[in-house]
């Protein structure tokens, strides 16, 4: 099994004549949070879709953990997609069971602590729950497995700033020694204190990957004020 939780080789992606994944080459080790930094548009769902097996390649290869993403991968990597995606005829309570149901190594005490801690009623029915709400549970359901690889879309775009703080620290404390967490997110001043590394992509390409002290230390800079230097139209 390769050391790399998550590597690429000349990945490339294509929808037709539009090239949304070019030549890209990445290594990302276990143990880290890491962020996907950049503009809307620029290739960083459609990386985590062929992370997360929903996509192949169009040429190149992507690994998790050694192997292409298959059914085997699927069981050890976690993913929060960008749109909420289950049914609003469930409750919440019936969601953790469905999960705890589908993934051997899902928690169902855990996701029912941070339930409470979030303020997720346990038996709404998740048609009556709000977006934020909505975008709260599915973190609780991806961070309450043990997973070599998490791939998180825009975890925290739609909860309000006082629930930030709780889900940042939900994302630092669920993740083992030797698993990955990998973030696409636009609001990177609320999470780059929880980064240890971070890519910047643009056109489908990487144009930066560093550790986040390292950036700092180089540049005098933030990361979020060196993503606006980098991004500056």
């Amino acid at each position: 099994m390769s050391d790399a939780v998550l590597e690429t080789r000349g990945l490339y992606k294509a929808y037709g004549p539009r090239t949304v994944i070019s030549d890209m080459n990445i290594s990302l080790p276990a143990g880290k949070i890491i962020g996907l930094l950049g503009p809307n548009g620029c290739g960083k769902t459609t990386l985590i879709k062929l992370a997360a097996g929903i996509l192949t390649p169009t040429d190149g290869e992507i690994l998790v953990c050694g192997r292409q993403p298959d059914e085997v991968t699927r069981s050890f990597v976690s993913y929060l997609p960008e749109r909420t995606y289950l049914s609003g005829r469930m409750t919440a309570r019936s969601a953790v069971d469905y999960f705890s149901d589908f993934y051997a190594d899902f928690d169902s005490s855990r996701a029912h602590s941070m339930m409470a801690h979030l303020g997720v009623d346990p038996d709404a029915k998740l048609k009556t729950l709000s977006k934020g709400t909505k975008e709260k549970l599915q973190l609780i359901l991806v961070m309450s497995r043990a997973a070599r690889l998490y791939l998180l879309d825009e975890p925290i775009g739609g909860v309000d700033p006082a629930a930030r703080e709780y889900i940042l620290r939900t994302i630092i404390s669920n993740y083992a020694e030797n698993s990955t967490v990998l973030i696409s997110t636009h609001l990177i001043s609320d999470i780059e204190t929880v980064l240890d590394d971070f890519l910047f992509m643009r056109s489908g390409g990487i144009v930066m990957q560093s550790s986040v002290d390292g950036a700092r230390e180089k540049y005098g800079k933030s990361i979020d004020e060196l993503f606006r230097e980098v991004y500056r139209c």
